[in-house]
């Protein structure tokens, strides 16, 4: 009996989410501005961990602050351990179905910009033009001095680091490096925030895809298109704290449910990949 119910719960959820799918491809044919916003749940599909969201890595271990940063010489020293470990396996990454069905939605005109807290690339790998891609969260594939500013490639970095500099700093000034990624505590980058915005505004339908919304101010961005009178669509495995006024919310994997839509909107166009990661 039990087994029984199991089934007929997961046969109802699956009705479910095909008619929010079909709900979103009748209003995404009616679009002309779609903006979508990406959250890490596009990315995990990829292999990539999420940090931030519920059960994400910092939920596990404290999360690092930029205070601690620039006055613990061990915290960098382990803060670079880590990166010379962990980013060859980020920057292996390969874009998922989710990725490339945006990429081929904003090559056909329907999606203007990509707003997205991760720090992958992995939208621009996919085929995205980078000037449409907001990072609101900065990119693990630049690397930057606190002190001057100057940009490094990542590539660079980690070449120094496997030459065996487990602290390295900048070259021009002497200051310390960490990738260009926002840490808790560090206020969003004010030229990105505002192009989001501006984004949110403009748009006639947001589509959240695999965030949490729980972080902000990144996460008042959907409302924000909302209150402008955009139709809000949320796409993720778990609830949200704006699912009360989303108009769609399919509970689905990225990957497959973005593919479907995009088949929907954009039959006749195949996203071509270029790695812009300038790694």
């Amino acid at each position: 009996m039990h087994e029984q119910a199991q089934a007929a719960t997961g046969r109802e959820a699956t009705g479910q989410a095909e008619a929010a799918l079909a709900a979103l491809i009748r209003v995404g044919r009616g679009a002309r501005r779609i903006v979508a916003f990406t959250g890490a749940g596009i990315s995990t599909e990829s292999g990539i961990p999420d940090y931030r969201g519920p059960g994400g890595v910092w939920e596990r271990q404290a999360p690092p602050t930029m205070g601690d940063f620039r006055e613990n010489v061990e915290t960098r020293r382990d803060y670079w351990r880590w990166r010379r470990d962990g980013y060859p396996a980020l920057n292996a990454a390969v874009p998922n179905a989710g990725h490339t069905a945006l990429a081929r939605l904003q090559q056909s005109g329907r999606v203007t910009a990509i707003i997205t807290q991760n720090i992958d690339g992995l939208h621009q790998k996919a085929g995205s033009d980078p000037a449409r891609v907001i990072e609101l969260h900065g990119s693990a594939h630049r690397v930057r001095c606190l002190d001057c500013g100057t940009i490094w490639r990542a590539a660079e970095i980690h070449h120094r680091l496997l030459d065996g500099d487990d602290l390295p700093t900048c070259r021009l000034c002497g200051g310390s490096l960490r990738a260009a990624t926002i840490l808790f505590g560090e206020p969003l980058p004010a030229g990105a925030l505002r192009q989001a915005v501006d984004a949110a505004r403009s748009c006639d339908l947001m589509l959240v895809v695999g965030s949490s919304l729980i972080v902000n101010p990144a996460a008042r961005l959907p409302a924000i298109a909302k209150e402008e009178g955009a139709v809000l669509a949320i796409i993720n495995q778990t609830a949200t704290p704006l699912d009360r006024i989303a108009d769609v919310v399919i509970s689905a994997s990225a990957g497959s449910t973005l593919a479907r839509f995009a088949a929907a909107l954009a039959p006749d166009t195949t996203a071509v990949g270029a790695d812009q990661s300038g790694t």
